[in-house]
């Protein structure tokens, strides 16, 4: 036995930049009297510029989280550290990201644990690939797979202004995730799959061989005609379980003395989540008994484009541009 208190574990990556003082570098959140909000990266000597007069920087570095500044006008703004769900929705983005509500769900019901082995396929702008991080810790592992390269350069990069440098548990893959995942992982060594892409029946034996028995598949989709293909697809492999699928709608209040009510506007549909698990080897499940509606199977199939469910292209010249942006913004 040894004397002395117990070694302190390192901090986990991230949690310095979310505590204490303001410092160079941090992002801050400036809430003015309406209620709109403006995120800043603090710098010394530098300003930030309203139609109402300006207020320093030097202002509010060195000061506690959740101060109130005044600007040169006599505006008070509140001032605290931007949550994650409030980052992912004011981040540069090159791809439509997935809301925290969704990222919340994904966390909770795929059982996103303290050192797990995740996989995740399109990462897009980096939105749910922090949620996962924050969740499998430093000790754990996310395996990310884009096909895009611009698309992994602008996710990367929001991640590292979030957490102040780059996660250690994070491996990002430029590819396919069927042709690279076998590759990649050893066969049923995989705690977790989430799989935030166009068509992801296409990828249920590459990931039924990575995943562990009891292993979990997640998959957001963004239309009730993905969600069909991508549960029949599991049903029809014979690995997974039966597959469960539900969609998070959240609605605000005003409140405001006795005036307590819904909010006139409110987060409606924005995807739908599906689970599955992975069977052991050789294992059948028992026979779901069913009773579909006549004509409810449609027998044909065929490559989907973005533009078939409704998805809105981003432009190649807008994603270079943002990837110079935050790449450039990062390094500095």
């Amino acid at each position: 036995m040894t004397d002395g208190p117990p070694a302190t574990p390192s901090a986990p990556t991230g949690s310095d930049c979310r505590r204490g003082p303001f410092r160079p570098g941090d992002r801050v959140q400036l809430t003015d009297p309406k209620g709109r909000m403006h995120t800043i990266t603090l710098a010394p000597g530098k300003r930030f510029h309203t139609h109402k007069g300006h207020l320093l920087h030097d202002d509010l570095l060195g000061a506690p989280d959740g101060t109130v500044v005044e600007n040169t006008a006599g505006v008070e703004y509140l001032a605290l550290r931007p949550l994650l769900a409030d980052y992912v929705l004011s981040m540069p983005r090159g791809a439509a990201v997935v809301y925290p509500k969704d990222a919340g769900q994904v966390v909770a019901m795929a059982d996103i644990f303290p050192g797990a082995r995740v996989v995740e396929a399109g990462v897009g702008s980096g939105a749910l690939s922090m949620s996962l991080l924050r969740a499998v810790g430093d000790q754990g592992h996310l395996h990310s797979f884009e096909r895009r390269e611009e698309f992994a350069d602008i996710a990367r990069a929001n991640a590292r202004a979030f957490f102040g440098q780059d996660h250690p548990a994070w491996q990002v893959t430029i590819g396919d995730l069927v042709e690279q995942l076998p590759d990649a992982v050893e066969a049923g060594t995989v705690d977790r799959v989430v799989l935030d892409m166009l068509a992801p029946w296409d990828c249920l034996d590459a990931v039924g061989e990575a995943l562990a028995p009891g292993g979990v598949l997640i998959c957001y989709v963004a239309t009730a005609t993905q969600l069909s293909r991508v549960a029949e697809a599991m049903r029809d492999h014979g690995g997974y379980t039966e597959p469960q699928a539900w969609e998070s709608l959240v609605r605000g209040w005003h409140l405001e003395g006795l005036a307590v009510r819904p909010e006139h506007r409110m987060h409606g549909h924005t995807g739908f989540l599906i689970t599955t698990r992975r069977l052991a080897p050789g294992v059948t499940a028992p026979l779901r008994k069913r009773r579909p509606a006549k004509g409810a199977y449609d027998p044909q199939g065929g490559e989907w484009q973005p533009e078939d469910v409704g998805e809105r292209p981003v432009s190649d010249k807008k994603v270079r541009r943002l990837r110079r942006s935050v790449t450039g913004a990062s390094e500095t």
